[in-house]
């Protein structure tokens, strides 16, 4: 009997180890799966060093998403920005650069604000030494009637041309003068006291002259400066409107040139009824200066009529008998 002695192939001999090797290698790779996922997933994640230098950059695209939308818009909208912040800085804020500025009926409103404060201050200023000066004289003639005993005495003291005393005691001398043949003295009084009370009423009207344009301007120049102020403040909102801002570098310069008629008509407007007030109570002071002065010269003529000689006429009647 014949032994087989061929030796055993050596692929036959190690294929069983080598598919348990495999099947163990699988069962190794499936148990660190899940160990390898846990350990991803909770592992610190590492902030991109490439990203870190675009986040300032995208900041401010993210304040304004319609911007980011739409890069177009937001050019358009720095330039207005841009342009209504030069129209703003190129505005004089200064009283004279918002007058030149202002709309033209604006303009003619100041003017004539400007105009009657002019007035004002002249009327001031005349009318004021005017009325310091005949109160000065007056007092003067009033103590030089006082020291005359009769009529003739102060016509001989008040000789000056023009002046109070003169045209009181020469007015009364002249209607003593028509009144010579008349017998009642009381109506000759009445007649002198008539014409000296006119003669008082025309120098009060004379020194009120000019008063009344201070009233006028103190009463309306509000009234004329608010309009101004109207008028440029609706010029502003339609500005407004143009431009479709309201943005105040655009806004402030028209409502600012608007409410300087306001400042205007009250400077105007104050000082005038202040001066009004002032002349008010010194013309009245004035006044009775003059009346007391026609009470002088109506007390020299009721002196002079009771130095008049008798009448003939006051002598007894004589009764005919016969």
């Amino acid at each position: 009997m014949t032994r087989n002695t061929t030796p055993a192939s050596p692929t036959k001999l190690h294929s069983p180890s080598r598919a348990w090797r495999a099947i163990a290698a699988l069962l190794f790779s499936v148990l660190l799966a899940p160990t390898a996922a846990f350990a991803d997933a909770t592992a610190p994640a590492t902030p991109p060093a490439a990203a870190a230098p675009a986040t300032p950059a995208a900041a401010p695209a993210a304040t304004d998403p319609a911007q980011a939308a739409d890069p177009a818009s937001a050019d358009e909208t720095g330039v207005v920005l841009e342009e209504n912040n030069t129209l703003g800085m190129a505005h004089d804020l200064s009283p004279w650069g918002m007058y030149q500025n202002a709309d033209v009926v604006v303009k003619a409103v100041m003017i004539g604000l400007a105009i009657a404060s002019i007035i004002t201050w002249t009327i001031w200023i005349a009318k004021g030494f005017e009325l310091l000066g005949a109160k000065r004289r007056l007092r003067a003639e009033i103590v030089h009637l006082k020291k005359a005993t009769t009529l003739k005495e102060a016509s001989e003291s008040a000789t000056k041309k023009g002046t109070l005393a003169n045209t009181l005691v020469h007015d009364a001398l002249e209607e003593m003068r028509l009144s010579a043949n008349a017998r009642e003295k009381e109506g000759i009084k009445e007649r002198v006291a008539f014409r000296l009370e006119r003669l008082v009423a025309a120098c009060g009207r004379n020194m009120s002259s000019g008063t009344g344009v201070l009233a006028t301007i103190g009463s309306t120049a509000p009234f004329v400066g608010l309009f101004g102020t109207v008028w440029g403040i609706m010029n502003s909102f339609i500005g407004i409107a143009k431009t479709q801002t309201t943005n105040l570098a655009v806004v402030a310069p028209g409502i600012a040139e608007a409410l300087l008629a306001t400042a205007l008509g009250l400077v105007a407007a104050i000082p005038a009824v202040v001066i009004y007030n002032v002349f008010a109570r010194s013309i009245a002071g004035y006044k009775a200066q003059v009346s007391d002065a026609s009470a002088e010269v109506l007390l020299l003529v009721s002196r002079d009529l009771d130095h008049l000689p008798t009448e003939r006429s006051s002598q007894p009647h004589m009764v005919k008998v016969g």
